[in-house]
């Protein structure tokens, strides 16, 4: 047992009486892990379901920001959102989206916060804290889903969270190569339509002539070629999800059918007078602005507001830069599964300076062809596409000479430019031996890759 359970044990033996009986039995009613808090984050009690989740190990005394985050300093002060201090300056519930460590490793988790009240003095005493493992998402490398840790990702899972449970129509907005797709699946899987079908219609250059017959179907003898009665799209979407891809490119001639169908659920069929019912979730996505287009009158007003009722704005690749090497790892994974292949440093070191136009779906591309021409199990710099190949490396001469007395800016500069040449490891062992989070080193390695380009000019 360690000196921290040790110490740990010895209080929870001593204040036990702290925690009634009465409250440990309505924490054990609770079939979801939970823990009780007092406002110092101190962990008072767990109940059967997070012991059963998380393991024996002894709790009372120890901080929650340790246990699942293994930080020295509550999360608000280490750059997380903190349900606990959200609670305590609004006296509400609150609800964020964790990356905890567990037995199995880091897991996403929702975090549920419930401040208790003193019944005589009416102040906020206590917190019970409800955990919630997410399926949404991998920290790691996984064979399915989506895969991340970076800030803006979280964002983004956090979102999809909230509204996925509900029938809300949801709006994802992101450059071309984002994911968009795959986050209209994760939703449509994590709700109650998820027994139903998931139905995607590509948008994009479908003709007036084709999107209605297309989204309503059509009657034999309807028009030329129409030999026989053929169901449309939205009847095949009945009970699942509605996915209209690029809807930004829905002729405007065609937006008013669609509203329509919105605003009623009902459509006929071309070439029919027979009115027809579906029961769909709708979900859009677009690359596109689609508020400069209503302004420009390329897109209907009405239809907007229809459409835009839940916004997720998927970041670029570019903005979610730590989950390059568990993006990287999940692809060859799913490309190759029986070959061990790794990027080099120097390989993940001109990825990390590359902005990625064309996003996740120019990550697999590259990994792809990485897989073709790395025959000997690690893809170096000569393996990767010459726009990536070109980027000069941020490893660059010390900034120092000899008797100069720098900055504690650009010391932290230099220091970091001698640990990039220096380490064999990758990012996340870098970082530790640094003694900052991967986030923080992430963001410090942005900030080089700047001062380099400005000193170049």
């Amino acid at each position: 047992m360690s000196e921290e359970d040790s110490q740990a044990k010895q209080l929870a033996l001593r204040d036990e009486s702290v925690i009634s009986s009465d409250a440990r039995a309505i924490l054990n009613c609770l079939s979801d892990p939970a823990i009780l808090l007092d406002r110092n984050y101190q962990i008072l009690h767990a109940n059967n379901a997070y012991r059963e989740v998380y393991g024996n190990a002894v709790l009372r005394g120890r901080y929650c920001y340790a246990v699942s985050h293994r930080y020295s300093v509550p999360c608000d002060q280490a750059g997380e959102s903190c349900p606990l201090q959200q609670s305590l300056a609004s006296g509400e519930n609150s609800r964020v989206l964790h990356i905890h460590h567990t037995p199995r490793g880091q897991e996403y988790v929702n975090v549920e916060m419930w401040p208790v009240k003193d019944p005589q003095t009416n102040a906020l005493r206590y917190f019970v804290e409800i955990l919630r493992p997410s399926s949404v998402a991998s920290v790691e490398a996984s064979s399915q889903g989506l895969v991340g840790r970076s800030a803006a990702f979280q964002h983004t899972l956090s979102l999809v969270e909230r509204v996925a449970p509900s029938d809300a129509t949801v709006m994802l907005l992101g450059e071309s190569g984002t994911g968009k797709e795959l986050v209209a699946q994760t939703i449509h899987q994590l709700s109650d339509r998820a027994g139903g079908p998931f139905v995607p219609v590509e948008c994009t250059g479908l003709p007036d002539s084709l999107f209605e017959s297309e989204l309503f179907g059509y009657v034999k003898g309807a028009f030329t070629g129409a030999g026989r009665d053929r169901p449309g799209l939205v009847e095949a979407a009945a009970g699942g999800t509605l996915f209209l891809d690029e809807v930004g490119d829905i002729p405007l001639s065609e937006q008013v059918k669609l509203l329509r169908l919105l605003e009623t659920r009902r459509f006929r069929r071309v070439g029919s007078t027979e009115e027809r019912e579906s029961d769909f979730r709708l979900i859009c996505a677009t690359n596109r602005d689609l508020t400069a287009m209503v302004q420009q009158r390329s897109f209907r007003e009405d239809l907007f507001y229809r459409l835009n009722v839940f916004e997720i704005n998927l970041p670029p690749l570019r903005d979610r830069r730590e989950d390059l090497l568990p993006l990287i790892e999940t692809m060859l994974a799913r490309l190759s599964p029986t070959r061990e292949i790794r990027f080099s440093d120097e390989a993940m070191q001109l990825l990390e300076s590359y902005d990625f136009p064309g996003n996740v779906r120019e990550l697999r591309n590259l990994v792809e062809r990485a897989l073709l021409l790395a025959d000997e199990g690690v893809v170096q710099p000569e393996h990767l596409p010459p726009v990536v190949s070109r980027i000069r490396s941020a490893v660059r001469e010390p900034l120092a000479t000899e008797g100069e007395v720098l900055s504690l800016a650009d010391a932290e500069l230099q220091h970091l430019q001698r640990a990039l040449a220096v380490h064999k490891g990758d990012r996340r062992s870098l970082a530790r031996k640094l003694g900052i989070s991967e986030r923080a080193l992430y963001r410090k390695l942005s900030e080089l890759k700047s001062e380099i380009t400005d000193t170049d000019q």
